[in-house]
């Protein structure tokens, strides 16, 4: 199944920067999340599903309790946590930060997944 949910600029607060006086304050940061479920059947029904919501209340949550140098480490540790905290096969973060003058942001995506265990 090809099928995936999309979050697109999720705001977000943390702290992150490789200067300290960049991690004393929350920062504004965008997260873009796209989530690949493992899904059978959807019968129109949540319990089969990923539900969006949750997975952006968790991301938030994890940005926010999390203090990083490197916007590389916060979005592989991002991914890494919604991976392990839903049905998952695959899950791609893209965090983006508001810190250079005269650019829109600066970015970095990280892609995990579930390994496929052999029969």
């Amino acid at each position: 199944m090809i099928d995936r949910i999309h979050i697109e600029q999720l705001e977000v607060h943390g702290r992150v920067g490789v200067p300290d006086s960049e991690r004393v304050e929350p920062q504004r940061l965008s997260l873009n999340v796209t989530l690949w479920p493992k899904i059978a059947e959807l019968h129109d029904d949540i319990e089969n599903t990923v539900n969006y919501s949750a997975v952006a209340e968790c991301a938030k949550e994890f940005v926010n309790r999390h203090a990083c140098k490197l916007i590389e480490t916060l979005a592989e540790e991002t991914a890494a946590h919604l991976l392990a905290q839903f049905n998952l096969r695959k899950v791609k973060v893209e965090v983006r930060k508001f810190v250079l003058p005269e650019t829109d942001y600066v970015s970095v995506t990280a892609i995990r997944e579930n390994e496929i265990t052999p029969l």
